[in-house]
């Protein structure tokens, strides 16, 4: 029988802040314990069936009722909070040094060196939120064709532009050069293409970014498993999180219910030993825009697609829901946090049992590639003989 791992992130839905919190400016951060008390409850019985508000600190209601999945919370060793080192990590690499961030914005060197490369100037250079900088220079960008790039507390070379102005191939083509520029020296983690349309007091991003990260600088579960034959699909931004490397199948989906419905499909015709999903919308639509309401609907909207997921799932599935870091709607701060995250493990050979705290998202990795192959991912602890009946 084909064991296989569905392992679904749902990006940024931290559950309280991590001990060092404070050196990330983000204490008292709770993505979900703090939605849940500004909004007085929020409707996830499914997931709540699964554990999530008897993980320890989840600041969430009491559920009475039986749980049916294995729960517990992991915590980031990378010193980070960006989806690349967590997601690295969650895969069995663990960053001695992190990405670099740049608090003033880039070095004018570099600003230059990317202005005669794409052969026009730049707007911005910046520290900003998206949507602010976006209405604030969408105008002059129009009126001269100039990008918009600017940065975050994540290690982040962001580009902005109207899809009607630059067209979404040439933006593309302006990040890969970035890339190119900011691997060695720069060590940025990201170079996000912020495509956006409408008029003017009235843009909005559109679901086309794309991700462009470093390349894994050593190897994953997701190489060790394709050099073992096994199939991996990635599914949302995993393809650019991990720069393809180690992805068998690669499904770009834009939103949540696209990767849902991805997600669904793949486990339904059986193809993937690992079927690796990142939901993007808790991060992108409203952890950054500090939209309370829209996070809260996002997580419910889930937690009602989550039974078509567990229906689909056969004998020897197991399913993993996590996260990467935390973006906590309620605070000023319109970055990333720094949480521990959920640990939701079901499937029909899985114990309902208490996992504690795990001290690196390797844990995570490590388990998946442990159940599929037998075998031990490095010197990573892993939950498997702790929850199979």
């Amino acid at each position: 029988m084909q064991k296989r791992v569905i392992l679904i992130v749902l990006d940024s839905v931290g559950i309280g802040e991590l001990p060092d919190s404070a050196d990330f400016n983000d204490r008292g951060s709770h993505t979900l314990g703090n939605i849940c008390a500004a909004l007085g409850n929020l409707r996830l019985d499914n997931l709540y069936s699964l554990g999530l508000s008897r993980i320890e600190g989840a600041k969430l209601p009491a559920y009475s009722a039986p749980i049916f999945g294995a729960y517990g919370r992991a915590m980031e060793k990378t010193l980070a909070k960006d989806t690349t080192s967590g997601h690295w990590e969650m895969c069995g690499l663990i960053l001695d040094k992190p990405f670099s961030v740049f608090e003033k914005g880039f070095p004018a060197s570099l600003i230059s060196e990317f202005e005669a490369k794409i052969e026009r100037g730049v707007l911005g250079n910046e520290v900003a939120s998206g949507t602010e900088i976006i209405a604030r220079l969408g105008d002059e960008h129009v009126r001269t064709r100039k990008p918009i790039v600017y940065t975050s507390a994540d290690s982040v070379f962001q580009i902005a532009a109207h899809e009607d102005i630059i067209p979404l191939d040439e933006l593309y083509e302006m990040c890969k050069t970035a890339r190119l520029m900011l691997n060695k020296e720069y060590r940025v983690g990201r170079v996000i293409a912020r495509p956006f349309k409408g008029e003017s007091g009235s843009y909005f991003r559109t679901e086309n970014r794309r991700d462009y990260s470093m390349e894994p600088p050593s190897q994953t579960i997701l190489d060790a498993l394709t050099d073992k034959g096994y199939t991996t699909v990635g599914i949302g931004k995993i393809e650019d999180i991990f720069a393809r490397k180690g992805i068998s199948i690669a499904e770009h989906t834009k939103n949540n219910d696209s990767g849902i419905d991805a997600t669904i499909k793949y486990i339904n015709n059986g193809t993937g030993d690992l079927i690796f999903t990142n939901l993007v919308d808790f991060d992108m639509l409203y952890g950054h825009r500090n939209d309370v309401a829209g996070y809260a609907a996002a997580l419910e909207s889930f937690d009602r697609r989550l039974p078509e997921i567990i229906s689909a799932l056969r004998q020897d599935d197991i399913l993993i829901i996590t996260a990467d870091h935390g973006c906590d709607p309620t605070t000023i701060s319109t970055d990333h946090s720094r949480e521990y995250v959920p640990v939701l493990v079901y499937g029909k050979r899985v114990k309902p049992v208490p996992l504690g705290t795990f001290d690196s998202f390797a844990v995570l990795g490590a388990s998946a590639y442990r159940y599929i192959t037998g075998e031990r991912f490095g010197d990573f602890d892993t939950f498997i003989s702790r929850i199979l009946y």
